[in-house]
């Protein structure tokens, strides 16, 4: 049995002022034919997860490519043809195949075209033929459209949010296929949708309100001929007409009962709209209650999250911290920032060189202005560290050149490529341990808690201005059908 595998892996935010090139792959990584067999070493994340089922099950994989580059603005058109004109080439000439596995994200917008996904799969289906399955999974924050629901495809969703169930998702996608050609399943798709954006603050499936319907959802699983129940609360940060929470149940052979299956959950989750939005400290409410409570306070700077698209180069915190003092308080304050050409002039001065930088807003040129700081270069590294928290453990992550400088008691940790801030590593790979603070600001609205729960006293989420402002209210959409709860009273 020969099962062809496959990844184009991003996920777009509309708000930002630039497109994703080659180079945010390259930044990443572009793996083709057998480097998907061995490249992703010990990562636990979705085409490990498959391969593993596959390689258990005896089947023969038969690797395509495997292109990164984690989010961003939307994806060039001339890019997007290149990888996934790669991916079909490889696809052709490995003909025949039994099935297809695709790891893709479900929130990539090319360009022209806000329905990535929807594209790559018809794409695939056209080279192999009818009645060939493919599955497909998905990032919980996807965009499912009812594009999506095409013969012969299905797709599961990620379980859980924060993030910690990649690999598993990649097992459970795989073993369906393998069901579904050895005749065991059916899967059958359908998709509820309500006109609601949720924010990823209170977007959580192990607390809070999207928990009950989580639950919910594995308890319909557990129990009928539903196989898998996905929610999708979306990435609010796509400015297209058909945004909105969505729900993507997979059942064996039932269409009726997937479809009951979706509009129940969906309407669980409309029920609880009210109940799901954010709750935010103001930003020096933040840092006061981090400098002057005992232990350790992380904050999320919501904002600026590269996890959602946004450049990790604005300055808000930097400027406020430096406002209250923070510079010269008696415990450590530590906080992230994109700036490449910073970081080149830190290494250009050296280790232990006091420096003046002109850092922030390179690449978000329209949201802010730089600031000049003075500081000493106290650490200098290439950027590559292995994560090693929950989510995306034993990935080999890079940040490009990396330097920490020490403004007083505030320890800025510099990189020069926008990634995820998922994993403290982001902060001991440069000699920063969270614990020595007293406040540790992160570039992430929510996935950042599975890292710094177990070490924080306390954990807050700053309504910080952004391309991922998580205060839905004050996000700019033009072209979002309305009314949507919660910009409109419904």
């Amino acid at each position: 049995m020969r099962v062809a595998l496959g990844s184009i892996f991003q996920e777009s935010n509309t708000f930002v002022p630039f497109r994703t090139g080659m180079q945010g792959f390259l930044d990443h990584y572009v793996r083709r034919g057998d480097e998907l067999l061995t490249g992703f070493g010990a990562a636990r994340v979705e085409i490990p997860g498959m391969l593993a089922v596959l390689r258990d099950a005896g089947a023969t994989p038969v690797p395509l490519l495997a292109a990164y580059a984690g989010a961003g603005g939307p994806v060039e058109r001339a890019v997007f043809e290149a990888l996934l004109g790669d991916m079909l080439a490889r696809l052709k000439a490995a003909l025949p195949v039994d099935g297809v596995l695709l790891a893709l994200h479900g929130a990539m917008a090319v360009e022209d075209e806000e329905d990535a996904e929807s594209e790559i799969i018809e794409r695939v289906r056209a080279l192999v033929p009818p009645g060939t399955p493919i599955g497909v999974s998905f990032d919980l924050h996807a965009h499912v459209t009812p594009r999506l629901l095409q013969p012969d495809v299905f797709i599961v969703g990620y379980q859980q949010y924060p993030h910690i169930d990649l690999y598993e998702t990649g097992e459970r996608t795989a073993r369906l296929l393998l069901d579904a050609l050895a005749g065991k399943r059916k899967p059958v798709m359908a998709l509820a949708k309500r006109p609601m954006l949720i924010s990823p603050v209170n977007g959580r499936t192990a607390d809070g309100p999207l928990a009950e319907v989580a639950a919910a959802a594995r308890a319909l699983e557990a129990g009928g001929p539903v196989l898998h129940a996905s929610l999708f609360p979306v990435q609010p940060w796509l400015d297209f007409e058909d945004q909105g929470f969505g729900v993507l149940v997979c059942a064996d052979g039932g269409q009726t009962a997937a479809q009951a299956a979706a509009d129940h959950l969906a309407d669980m989750t409309w029920e609880r709209r009210e109940r799901l939005l954010p709750e935010h400290t103001p930003l020096e409410e933040a840092i006061r209650i981090g400098l002057g409570e005992p232990g350790l306070t992380a904050v999320g700077d919501s904002g600026d999250g590269p996890s959602g698209g946004a450049a990790g180069d604005n300055v808000t915190v930097l400027r406020a911290l430096i406002a209250a003092g923070a510079d010269r308080a008696p415990r450590l304050s530590y906080l992230t920032l994109v700036d490449p050409p910073a970081a080149k002039a830190a290494a250009a001065a050296g280790p232990s060189a006091t420096v003046l930088l002109r850092v922030g807003h390179h690449f978000s040129t329209a949201d802010g202005s730089p600031i000049m700081v003075s500081g000493r270069v106290q650490a200098l590294t290439d950027g590559d560290y292995v994560m090693r928290d929950a989510g995306a453990e034993g990935t080999l992550a890079h940040m490009g050149l990396a330097a920490v400088i020490a403004i007083g008691a505030i320890r800025l940790a510099l990189r020069s490529v926008p990634g995820l801030e998922w994993d403290s590593g982001i902060y001991r790979s440069v000699g920063l341990d969270p614990r020595d603070a007293a406040l540790v600001f992160v570039k992430s609205p929510s996935h950042f808690r599975a890292s710094y729960a177990p070490i924080a006293d306390r954990i807050l989420v700053a309504d910080t201005p952004g391309p991922t402002c998580t205060n839905l209210r004050k996000v700019p959409f033009r072209r979002v059908r309305r009314p949507v709860h919660p910009l409109d009273p419904i």
